[in-house]
């Protein structure tokens, strides 16, 4: 049996990382959290997960576009979404293709959606 596909998120909100691991521990995955890039690096380092979701504001400026930087120049080949509460001005911002990015959500997170693209994303892999 194929074990549960493990989901890295990535935020520096306790609550956001609290949403993301009930939502998607609900719908049997495995969740790894990190709390800052540099921990997130780490995590993803020694977890090899299967998808990872990145905050796009934590504490350090552009420290989530930073790793997903650094994850895309390491060869990373899991697909990575960011978190945003930014809005419209994410995308005129940020060039999700030219990050690799497999797309954005909006905060706050609707569970249903948040599943139902990371499901549907895992079974194109």
């Amino acid at each position: 049996m194929k074990a549960k596909p493990i989901i890295l998120c990535v935020d520096d909100d306790q609550d956001t990382l609290d949403l993301l691991r009930i939502a998607l521990e609900s719908g049997g995955f495995q969740v790894a959290t990190a709390h800052t890039a540099e921990d997130g690096l780490k995590k993803f380092k020694s977890e090899k997960p299967d998808l990872v979701i990145v905050d796009l504001m934590m504490e350090e400026v552009d420290s989530g576009t930073g790793l997903v930087m650094k994850l895309k120049a390491g060869g990373n080949a899991a697909p990575v979404f960011m978190l945003s509460s930014v809005g419209d001005s994410l995308s005129r911002n940020i060039d999700a293709g030219e990050l690799g990015l497999a797309g954005i959500f909006q905060k706050p997170i609707e569970p249903r959606t948040l599943l139902a693209t990371v499901k549907a994303k895992l079974e194109k892999k």
